[in-house]
């Protein structure tokens, strides 16, 4: 989550009555304490929130005003240094907001966010759209003085600039009014969106009703399925919520045909259920409100649009991309489902494989072919010891060192803080808050979040980022065991939060993750890479039970199943991208969700064995805000750069090459948007990257 822009237009008699008003309000005043001030979430509560949004952001209004209005020329230090400094007590307001929004709703904090939203987008096209701001960014950018700066310097320019005239700053009045009456609209359809499945998750789960119900399900899914029976107050035995991190290892261990295809249906109709939380509609909305959007800004469609600013610069090389990977993730499906159709066949069953048969059965061939089984694996991947694991990691590879911070406040008692400091230095570098247990009032997933940004042009800031993600909490005192697949989120999550954490430059703006939309996912899915490395596992991994490493006949399994299963993750992925890219394609048609799905994947050749990752009713990725809407294909493309960069790895003396490691935090990890995101990999690498390296990752047969 990014600080907004953000302001709002009311009266200079309730801002007057506001500011007389808001001191006592505990959101308004100034992070205090260690690590450069953090929240003190122990003082706050719901009803602070509407009017201390309200109060920020009218106050960075009056900020953004002053610089628009000042009667000197425009200058780097007067605009585009001064724009650096304003709206911080809106951004502190907001991380908390956001934490509320995505941590911790409630129907007390539904409305005010529905409220709230659609204010935001109002008041940050009233800064966009301000014309005397941008004729002011535009002198400095046509400004011969620019030569004088530094490159950063020169960088923050241009991209304050290009993301004016990317969000509309050249519009006629007319045209900008017209944007930005559709960008509220949006912003509460995308609310609404996001509270449909939010409620969809927290308010369905399946009962298990017998002993029996129960079946294949290892002992520690069984005492979560129990556990969240009890915290629902059910009658029956156990539950499976409606989360990913629930449902994917029942799915995977379950031997109940039935109660999977159960499960599996409550999953996939997330926001597909013709009830009153049902998204179909929402969607239909938001598309032909981007797409008259789109048009406004002079583009054919919002995925032109949106990609625009990326790496990709269109949709064609996005789509071509995903196709020309699509056809041998496909075949390699088509193989693996026959591997396990044969098991089926084998064990006298009478049927096809289906989507609730997948995960099952590639779990069986998975022990057949290579005698893996990750019900084994997964009795060594302790969460907490996969923490360690992580913080290990960052020492070997960027210098950092994590300690728990005991005087940090926290918003829920399971959260976690950790001040982040150089090992070599000792020096601060910010803090990490953990947030690990799925729980009511949290949305589904795990994401990464920057509470504050890094910066030192107006002082050392260090930044403040968090990992959430959705485990389920065990019985008291019992370790939380986590599968492979959630071991890997675990790390992709934390490099992102890496990214944030390493970030060394001068400006906010260019600091840590703003970076491009198919660029950012890249520094989080390499360090995927360290999770199988044997310095990780040998001292990480432990038997919950007997704190044995794991054997090294087990990590041989592990590295001769590397590629498994390959297929199914990677058309999972892309089908997902695909729908996405082509939806916001089609310009301002009418599109039933359901049918152009169904229609797509068919003509796509779509196998019938497995669904997108994300069914459009329940793609928050795309529908609950503009961040990654035509934009899922990131996932993909920074996927090719991962893959080349870890054979830089490779190539030289290993996962843990001290010379890489450092051009990697050089040029990666530590230097925010501060160059061409294209440049500073070439940098790093010394090429562009190529697409093998992602085919040879997978386990796909090279061309096409």
């Amino acid at each position: 989550m990014k600080n907004i822009i953000a302001s709002i237009l009311i009266s200079s008699t309730v801002l007057t009555m506001n500011a007389q008003n808001n001191p006592t309000n505990p959101l308004l005043k100034d992070w205090t304490g260690n690590y450069g001030g953090v929240p003190a979430f122990t003082t706050y509560s719901i009803a602070d929130f509407k009017p201390a949004m309200e109060f920020a952001m009218q106050e960075k209004l009056n900020e953004v005003e002053a610089i628009a209005n000042n009667p000197k020329p425009a200058t780097f230090k007067n605009t585009i240094e001064a724009l650096e400094k304003v709206g911080k007590r809106l951004s502190r307001v907001y991380a908390v907001y956001g934490i509320y929004s995505s941590n911790m709703s409630t129907p007390e904090f539904e409305p005010i966010e529905a409220e709230i939203e659609p204010k935001l987008a109002a008041v940050a096209d009233k800064i966009t759209q301000n014309t005397k701001l941008f004729k002011r960014i535009e002198a400095v950018y046509n400004s011969k003085d620019k030569s004088k700066l530094t490159a950063e310097q020169k960088r923050l320019v241009k991209t304050y600039y290009d993301n004016y005239v990317y969000n509309g700053a050249k519009l006629d009045a007319k045209t900008k009014a017209k944007v930005s009456a559709l960008n509220q609209e949006l912003a509460g359809l995308y609310t609404k969106f996001s509270q449909n499945l939010l409620s969809e998750e927290n308010n369905q789960w399946v009962e298990l009703k017998s002993e029996s119900d129960f079946a294949g399900l290892p002992e520690e899914l069984q005492n979560a399925a129990k556990s969240n029976a009890a915290e629902h107050k059910l009658t029956c035995l156990g539950a499976v919520a409606n989360t990913r991190s629930s449902v994917e290892p029942f799915l995977t261990y379950s031997s109940d045909r039935a109660l999977r295809e159960k499960v599996w249906r409550m999953f996939v109709n997330r926001g597909d259920n013709n009830n009153a939380q049902d998204n179909n509609a929402t969607i239909v909305a938001i598309l032909k409100l981007r797409a008259q959007r789109a048009k406004l800004m002079g583009y054919a469609s919002h995925a032109d649009w949106k990609l625009s600013n990326t790496m990709a610069k269109n949709p064609k090389k996005a789509m071509q991309l995903m196709l020309d990977i699509w056809k041998p993730a496909v075949a390699q499906v088509h193989l693996e489902v026959a591997d396990m159709q044969k098991i089926v066949d084998t064990e006298g069953g009478n049927f096809k494989i289906q989507p609730w048969d997948y995960r099952y059965y590639s779990e069986k061939v998975r022990k057949e072919k290579y005698d893996l089984d990750q019900n084994e694996v997964k009795q060594y991947l302790q969460l907490d010891k996969l923490r360690e694991g992580m913080f290990w990691v960052a020492g070997e590879l960027f210098d950092l060192k994590f300690i728990l911070a005991k005087d940090v406040p926290v918003y829920q008692e399971d959260v976690t803080v950790y001040q982040v400091v150089n090992k070599t230095t000792g020096k601060n570098v910010g803090l990490w808050y953990f947030d690990p247990y799925a729980r009511k009032g949290k949305r589904s997933g795990a994401w990464m979040n920057e509470y504050r940004m890094q910066e030192r042009f107006n002082g050392e800031v260090p930044t403040i980022v968090s990992n959430n993600a959705n485990f389920i909490k065990g019985a008291t005192g019992e370790p939380v065991l986590i599968s492979w697949d959630d071991a890997s989120t675990l790390f992709h999550e934390f490099g992102h939060a890496l990214h944030g954490l390493c970030s060394n430059v001068n400006y906010p703006l260019l600091a840590g993750t703003n970076v491009a939309r198919d660029y950012v996912e890249f520094p989080s899915q390499i360090l995927e890479h360290w999770l199988s490395t044997p310095e990780v596992l040998k001292t990480y991994a432990l038997h919950y039970k007997t704190g044995e490493p794991m054997p090294q006949a087990l990590l041989d399994k592990i590295e001769k199943a590397s590629h498994f299963n390959e297929g199914f993750s990677t058309v999972e992925l892309i089908s997902s991208a695909l729908i996405d890219m082509k939806l916001h394609m089609e310009g301002d048609k009418t599109i039933d969700p359901d049918a152009f799905e169904k229609t797509t994947l068919a003509a796509l050749n779509m196998p019938s064995e497995i669904v997108m990752r994300h069914r459009t009713p329940q793609f928050g990725h795309i529908f609950s805000s503009d961040e990654y809407s035509a934009g899922y294909y990131s996932y993909l493309w920074a996927d090719v750069i991962c893959a080349d960069a870890y054979e830089a790895f490779t190539e030289a003396k290993g996962p843990y090459d001290k010379e890489v490691a450092k051009r990697l935090l050089k040029y990666v990890f530590s230097s925010g948007n501060t160059t061409d995101q294209g440049d500073a990999y070439r940098s790093f690498r010394g090429r562009d990257a190529k697409v093998d390296a992602l085919m040879r990752a997978k386990g796909f047969p090279m061309g096409k």
